[in-house]
């Protein structure tokens, strides 16, 4: 079982991971991390916009889904039976995904809970105030760079959603009411 990931920064997509790999045995596959070896490699700053550039740039040389399909490829060399991509932010993505047989699962909260959240997890790509994490995510929502993210679109082609306004606990039951509809 192949699920992806798709949601708003701050709503717990890291979370339902986590869940998925602690207690389901999933792998996981991360598009972060793809987009930071990328910026490394370049020696560039990582930060929230140049993931977004390094993304775009990615995506525009090998094509809208090559996250997913990176993901994917590397999911068939380890012989992993169940995995887990996070984050799936393109069309294409969501796309090669389902064409795979996966499961797209939108992860959603209220945005000021989700700043909240991201200011507690402060990663470096997290540093914002309120008013440039709401310019961000407006941008990511609907890109007009044809290789750029489109969230918006992505999160509405989900086959389920959760939204995580609650506990740990409540979460955790979401998930666990999701992977039941499956069959998993």
């Amino acid at each position: 079982m192949i699920i992806g990931i798709t949601g708003t920064d701050g709503a717990g997509k890291g979370t339902v991971v986590r869940y998925l790999v602690d207690q389901k045995g999933f792998t996981h596959y991360s598009s972060r991390k793809h987009i930071l070896e990328e910026i490394e490699k370049q020696g560039l700053e990582t930060d929230r916009n140049q993931m977004r550039l390094t993304g775009n740039e990615l995506r525009e040389t090998y094509g809208n889904d090559v996250i997913v399909s990176k993901s994917l490829l590397q999911m068939e060399q380890d012989g992993v039976e169940h995995a887990v991509i996070e984050s799936l932010r393109t069309v294409a993505e969501a796309e090669t995904l389902k064409r795979e047989g996966g499961i797209l699962l939108a992860v959603d909260a209220d945005q000021a809970l989700r700043f909240q959240r991201v200011q507690e997890r402060r990663s470096e790509t997290d540093k914002v105030s309120f008013e440039e994490f709401v310019a961000h995510e407006d941008l990511e929502f609907d890109d007009p760079n044809p290789h750029g993210m489109q969230k918006k679109r992505v999160v509405e082609m989900a086959d389920y959603t959760i939204l995580n306004n609650g506990s740990l606990e409540e979460l955790e039951k979401q998930t666990e009411e999701v992977l039941s509809a499956i069959g998993f």
